[in-house]
């Protein structure tokens, strides 16, 4: 298995990671929603926003930035004069104002708001975007008497729900990444081990593989692993306890992830049967995935496969949500499949659907094509039985 990640072909972090016409393709299409909807701009807030449209990329983004994006003609980013070099070096679209640190950002981003956009018009913004505290919408919109704002939080997000060949392609390179961690965490599980000293052999791997962040995700044994969202501590793994364990990589911050379920030294014929019964689940679920099915399908098998079997007395989990572009402390695109969920699978979106019971987890990364599904990530689909130390 090519657990490796070429960096030949690869952008560094520190340019942008696609074509500049690719983003300018971008633009256009976002400025077709704004005029549709008759908007006069669009502010965006959300950093994985400001990154996809304008290629702008910098681990300050935490900082508060924003840009502005007219119906007409290029954006202007707003961002911490700090950010400057990597503006420079990322960002497609020259235009900027910086702010300093003795400046007040929000102050600053709105009094260019109110000079950039007429007196009279509507203007979206990224409501749902987490920089946008309530102090700074307080302060932004304050500035702008006159203009009618509405919630434009889904023009960018619905648009990078479809990636192009470009984004998957690094979500390729991720999902390689991943399997090397797996791999890892296979070899690395023991009776006697630390889930810290696990957890540093695993991001020793998924670094050495390109992923641009380290860790795992989920990593918890013994009563933890019946509980989702478990972390690594200094708990020593125990012999017969189940590990469970999922592997998070990114590549240009466009990620893939999975799940599998690991037993240390022994697994009884009653587990070995539960990993079989999520196995056969899942795979009749992704077997409906496709493009024009409702999110719902797949998931009513999910469910009604645990209940059904007699898994859980209950199963109130999302079963696929949307991954690619992410920039913490986002953990998802924004997709989400339950029984209440109203969208339909369309080519291009990548998800990661999983399936949890009794400690035991099993996930993919997948792409939905023309036809079906392609899961991204390849690493067997079976319960892992790690070997006894020594």
């Amino acid at each position: 298995m090519d657990q490796g990640v070429s960096r030949t072909d690869l952008p560094l972090l520190s340019e942008p990671w696609f074509a500049v016409s690719e983003y300018h393709a971008r633009l256009a299409a976002v400025q077709e929603v704004l005029v549709e909807r008759g908007l006069g701009g669009l502010l965006l807030f959300q950093p994985e926003s400001v990154t996809w449209l304008t290629g702008f990329f910098t681990r300050g983004y935490a900082s508060f930035q924003c840009v502005l994006v007219p119906a007409k003609g290029e954006p202007v980013t707003c961002c911490r004069d700090m950010e400057a070099y990597y503006f420079e070096k990322t960002g497609v679209f020259p235009e900027r104002r910086f702010w300093s640190d003795t400046d007040n950002p929000a102050e600053i981003a709105g009094t260019l708001i109110a000079s950039y956009f007429p007196s009279a018009g509507r203007i979206a913004i990224e409501l749902k975007a987490w920089p946008l505290s309530v102090d700074r919408h307080s302060k932004i919109t304050s500035l702008l008497a006159g203009r009618e704002l509405v919630d434009g939080s889904d023009i960018v997000a619905r648009l990078r729900q479809r990636k192009s060949p470009a984004e998957i392609y690094l979500m390729r390179q991720a999902a390689k990444a991943a399997e090397a961690g797996m791999a890892k965490a296979e070899a690395t599980a023991a009776a006697g081990i630390t889930e810290r000293a696990m957890a540093a052999s695993i991001s020793s791997a998924l670094i050495e593989a390109g992923s641009d962040m380290q860790g795992p995700g989920v990593l918890a044994s013994g009563e933890r692993a019946l509980h989702l969202h478990g972390s690594y501590t200094d708990k020593r793994i125990e012999a017969g306890e189940t590990l469970q364990f999922e592997v998070l990589a990114c590549v240009r911050h466009y990620h893939a992830r999975f799940m599998r379920t690991i037993k240390i030294e022994y697994a009884s014929d009653t587990e070995k049967v539960l990993a079989e019964q999520l196995i056969s689940i899942q795979d009749a679920a992704l077997a409906e995935v496709g493009p024009g099915v409702a999110a719902t399908v797949p998931d009513r098998i999910y469910r009604e496969g645990v209940l059904s079997r007699g898994l859980a007395e209950r199963y109130s989990n999302k079963t696929f949500y949307g991954v690619g572009l992410l920039l913490p402390p986002s953990g998802g695109e924004g997709l989400e499949a339950s029984p209440a969920a109203l969208w339909s699978f369309e080519p291009g979106m990548t998800l990661h659907s999983y399936l949890l019971a009794q400690g035991f987890g099993f996930s993919e990364t997948i792409l939905i094509t023309e036809t079906g599904y392609e899961r991204l990530t390849n690493y067997p689909r079976e319960l892992i039985l790690a070997a006894a130390a020594g």
